[in-house]
């Protein structure tokens, strides 16, 4: 018995609607009980736009930050050194547990991939102000 409920397709005007609409939402927040320092936050954001909105859960929200945490200290460990070497691995052992990584997002996982597209090109058309546009209040 399938528990999560069934997702929308990609290629549907519903999902098109939704991708719109989390385009013009901020950038999702880290739950509370975890830290994303300040110094990581350009990660988390980067990360947190790689899916769909509506792709997150809780606990996949806490490996992002913890992602953006090691991908912040990779940036400060010098490049060939143990620390670099162990930060980068955890890296990629974060980015598929958390299905950022390029198969999810561009290779196999087509829907996820399909609906991050849609939510990316929304999120940069700007357009024109002649036609209106959902946008967060």
């Amino acid at each position: 018995m399938k528990l999560t409920p069934k997702r929308k397709r990609s290629d549907s005007a519903a999902a098109a609607i939704a991708a719109t609409q989390a385009a013009a939402l901020p950038p999702l927040e880290p739950p509370a009980h975890v830290l994303v320092p300040p110094e990581a936050r350009p990660f988390w954001d980067a990360i947190v736009q790689a899916r769909p909105r509506d792709t997150w859960n809780p606990v996949d929200l806490a490996s992002a930050a913890n992602l953006a945490r090691v991908q912040c200290a990779l940036e400060a460990a010098p490049v060939g050194s143990d620390d670099h070497i162990k930060l980068t691995r955890l890296a990629l052992a974060l980015t598929r547990a958390i299905a950022v990584n390029t198969v999810a997002t561009v290779g196999r996982s087509a829907d996820i991939a399909k609906g991050a597209e849609l939510e990316r090109k929304a999120r940069q058309d700007d357009g024109d102000d002649l036609i209106p546009r959902l946008r967060a209040v």
